[in-house]
């Protein structure tokens, strides 16, 4: 029932950042605290894509910025 969770590389992020015209710190947080998060072993200042499946677009994608917590 949890949806996909990728650790982005530096250079993936990057991409990202530059594709949104973003910053790291306006993406949504998830905290090193959330299971996935120690599953995957993410660390404070990682990026994370999420995959959920959607019954429109077939595939739906969402980063968050990994935070201490």
């Amino acid at each position: 029932m949890v949806p996909e969770h990728i650790l982005l590389t530096e250079d993936e992020i990057k991409t990202l950042l530059e594709k949104y015209y973003i910053t790291k710190g306006q993406l949504p947080k998830i905290k090193t605290s959330d299971p996935v998060c120690k599953e995957i072993n993410a660390q404070a200042g990682d990026v994370v894509k999420v995959v959920r499946d959607s019954l429109i677009a077939g595939k739906a994608l969402s980063y968050r910025l990994v935070i201490e917590g």
